[in-house]
């Protein structure tokens, strides 16, 4: 497939992995690094900043759209060969990703023009966090969404604890602990997408935009909002899997701790819950009781204080949690056997779990202060 955004003029600033361009009063925003799946690097992130920064200041801009290149993936999360890297060479940059990866997050949740996401492929992680705070999110029957952190002893984060919490009943739980991967259908019963379209209708799409010229955010909706509309039919979120499983997962993911959920699932009949706790029985154990604490904290928290206790999370996750062991034995030996610290989780502590949530900066001193104040 070719890119669907392929024939917007590139403005003078092109960075290597992100290219912009603007047209007909829309700006076009494409991450331009393939062969990664369109993983974000600290470079990028300061693209992209930079780039949505002087468009929210330009009179000329009335919408932005976001995109990824090489036909596979919108965005496939962040540079995780980079983290276990940087980790390991005590690069202070590892710190500073974060910090500029949720300001970025939190910049796009609060844009103040209307900006669209085409998240057609694999959208996880970091892609979710550039994706989750568009005004339009619009999936496609390629698009694999997932937060998959549990999976390399992370946690859900860019912002993924508040977005996560705010899914119907307990879905937030079961996508944060297992890190399934669902499809458009999942994505619009879990009120994670907004809109639908056929593969090959997205060029079509941004043809239709670039054959205008737009005079306010409003209009540029409008024409998406029609466009999209034709295809409703095609995908609703009746099909969706998550929808047949919602009793099931409300039931098992509400209870109160990992061992009760585990206990639940494990009890259960039938392939899903069989799957479910085979996913759940590979995790870090650690993190999955991080995790469940992570998405019930987020429940009554404000986005800007949640992505400031996601980096107080990640500060302790790459100095005393799985996130350098799960990543090596995913991404770099591959060998698909991390060793868990602790094994098991009924050697998790509740002290434990708790001082991840503690923060090694005053509240006027931590990087993210300035967030939604």
């Amino acid at each position: 497939m070719t890119d669907v955004v392929s024939n917007v003029a590139t403005e003078p600033g092109f960075t290597e992995f992100v290219s912009t361009g603007l047209q007909g009063g829309v700006a076009y925003l494409t991450l331009t690094r393939p062969q990664a799946l369109n993983a974000l690097s600290l470079e990028m992130i300061r693209a992209m900043t930079a780039a949505l920064t002087r468009w929210e200041a330009d009179p000329a801009v009335h919408a932005v759209v976001v995109a990824g290149a090489g036909g596979k993936a919108f965005c496939a999360g962040g540079d995780i060969r980079w983290f276990h890297k940087a980790y390991h060479e005590g690069d202070p940059l590892l710190d500073q990703f974060f910090v500029e990866e949720y300001a970025l997050n939190y910049l796009i949740h609060r844009y103040t023009k209307p900006y669209i996401a085409l998240m057609d492929g694999v959208v996880m992680g970091g892609g979710m966090g550039i994706s989750q705070g568009a005004k339009l999110r619009i999936v496609t029957d390629r698009t694999k969404m997932a937060m998959p952190e549990t999976n390399i002893g992370l946690f859900p984060d860019v912002g993924g604890g508040w977005f996560l919490a705010r899914t119907p009943g307990h879905i937030g739980e079961y996508l944060g602990l297992t890190g399934v991967v669902i499809a458009a259908a999942d994505a619009l019963y879990a009120k994670l997408a907004d809109a639908f379209l056929p593969t090959n209708a997205l060029a079509e799409l941004v043809a239709s935009l670039q054959a205008q010229s737009f005079n306010s955010g409003d209009a540029v909706l409008a024409h998406v909002s029609t466009f999209t509309q034709q295809h409703a039919g095609a995908c609703v979120p009746a099909e969706s899997q998550l929808a047949h499983q919602a009793e099931a997962i409300d039931s098992l993911f509400g209870r109160a701790t990992v061992r009760d959920i585990l206990d639940g699932v494990s009890d259960a009949a039938g392939d899903w819950a069989a799957q479910t706790a085979a996913m759940l029985r590979s995790r870090s154990p650690m993190m999955l009781c991080v995790t469940l604490e992570q998405v019930r904290r987020a429940r009554s928290m404000s986005l800007a204080d949640e992505l400031r206790m996601e980096l107080d999370m990640m500060h302790d996750v790459f100095r005393h949690g799985d996130g350098v062991e799960g990543i090596r034995a995913l991404a770099i030996d591959k060998d698909h056997q991390p060793r868990w610290n602790p094994v098991r989780l009924d050697e998790v502590t509740p002290g434990r779990v708790r001082a991840f949530f503690d923060s090694k900066w005053k509240a006027e001193d931590h990087p993210l202060a300035a967030l939604g104040r």
